[in-house]
């Protein structure tokens, strides 16, 4: 199918459509097509599933410009995608910057979401928390220029180096937990991001680093479980609380040990607190 511009989108869908039960429309973080869904997936299976790749992501092409990479842009790339999949309204699922898209997408699309579930994620400048400092987003500047310069060589080094052990092994120390995630749960996530063009790569999170939702948090009307990870120092816990604490009603879940991946990490855990979410979407008991 094609968004709003014209440019070609993949999607794909799975499960059983039911009239009683919500679909959903899950949205990648950064860098992924998917990866993250595996328990996810398997656990929903009695009603629809809506999936689709980002602008440049998985199976969604390259765009022709990198001028259409914004929050909005990836919002409005998901609402043509569940008006091509025929999906009216749906609750939403996002991981890390999934959340930005999803709470985007509630701008902008407000009676096409039934509820919110925000993994793992910040609702504003991801990157003045990354690990603990603004580093990151201070130092993006510099990386747009050299990937602007050299994108070829940027891209030839992140096939070779990305989609290997040695950058599992350097992701087991640094954020995920190699006692709960399995490598071939993670490497997808790597080989995945491999293949993205560098380009579109630092576009997008520089799109994502300059984006906010603060502003609507306190309007969001329906219901919403915000997943934090204790130990994800990709978004840090504090910045669900402060989620949790601006959308009325909203229930928080963190895992004390969990990292960025979390729902890879204590599936059983994060899809009981879904599937609870899901009962009170479907038989309106929310309180």
């Amino acid at each position: 199918m094609s968004n709003l511009d014209g440019a070609p989108l993949f999607y794909e869908v799975w499960g059983e459509p039911s009239i009683r039960r919500s679909p959903l429309l899950l949205l990648d973080g950064i860098g992924c097509d998917g990866y993250v869904w595996r328990y996810i997936r398997e656990a929903f299976l009695d009603r629809r599933n809506v999936h689709g790749h980002y602008r440049g992501h998985g199976r969604t092409p390259v765009p022709d410009d990198f001028t259409h990479l914004s929050l909005a842009d990836l919002a409005d790339d998901n609402a043509a995608i569940l008006n091509d999949a025929e999906v009216e309204s749906a609750v939403l699922i996002g991981h890390s910057m999934g959340v930005q898209v999803a709470l985007e997408f509630m701008r902008r699309h407000r009676a096409r979401v039934r509820g919110l579930v925000l993994l793992c994620g910040a609702p504003s400048h991801p990157l003045r928390t990354f690990r603990g400092s603004a580093s990151l987003e201070k130092v993006l500047p510099t990386a747009q220029t050299v990937v602007s310069r050299f994108p070829s060589i940027v891209n030839r080094v992140s096939k070779w180096v990305l989609p290997t052990r040695l950058a599992y092994e350097v992701a087991a120390r640094t954020e995920i937990r190699r006692d709960a995630v399995d490598i071939s749960a993670f490497m997808p996530y790597l080989e995945g991001v491999a293949q993205i063009d560098s380009r579109l790569f630092v576009s997008t999170l520089a799109a994502a680093a300059a984006h906010s939702a603060d502003d609507m948090l306190s309007s969001i009307k329906v219901p919403t479980l915000i997943v934090a990870g204790g130990k994800d120092g990709f978004t840090p816990p504090a910045r669900s609380h402060e989620m949790a604490a601006a959308i009325p009603g909203a229930r928080l879940l963190e895992l004390e040990h969990g990292s960025h991946t979390a729902p890879l990490e204590e599936p059983d855990v994060v899809n009981n607190a879904i599937a609870d979410l899901l009962t009170a979407i479907d038989r309106p008991t929310w309180a």
